[in-house]
């Protein structure tokens, strides 16, 4: 799954996909309202194993919302060389931190006001 953000600037991606093109169409699609947008990739570059490439996402993402990607060789969108899941978020997320998503983010408040380390008969 592909975690990107909400940014009106552009955001990079790095896929694996069948084949490696410098030039594609993008397809994604939002689960929630099921409007797909395509967009022309003209200048992905491969790195080692990976396809790397920058886009700007209009409209903006959602926060909250998935998406479902797909790269096509041409703009009939007729061959598909790569799917995948995209969620949308603005939240910090770094696994090798433990900084992971957080479902209830802002919503509630851990008290720490009670010494909880002795039980009381």
């Amino acid at each position: 799954m592909i975690i990107l953000t909400t940014s009106a600037t552009a955001q990079s991606l790095s896929v694996i996909p069948r084949n490696y093109l410098g030039t594609f169409t993008m397809a994604i699609r939002d689960d929630s309202t099921n409007v797909t947008v395509d967009y022309q990739i003209t200048s992905a570059i491969t790195s080692g194993n990976y396809l790397n490439f920058n886009t700007i996402f209009a409209p903006v993402l959602v926060e909250n919302h998935f998406y479902d990607i797909e790269l096509f060789t041409d703009s009939n969108k007729t061959d598909s060389i790569y799917k995948d899941r995209i969620f949308c978020t603005d939240q910090n997320i770094d696994q090798s931190n433990n900084d992971y998503y957080n479902l209830n983010n802002g919503q509630f408040t851990k008290y720490n006001g009670y010494d909880n380390t002795y039980i009381v008969i």
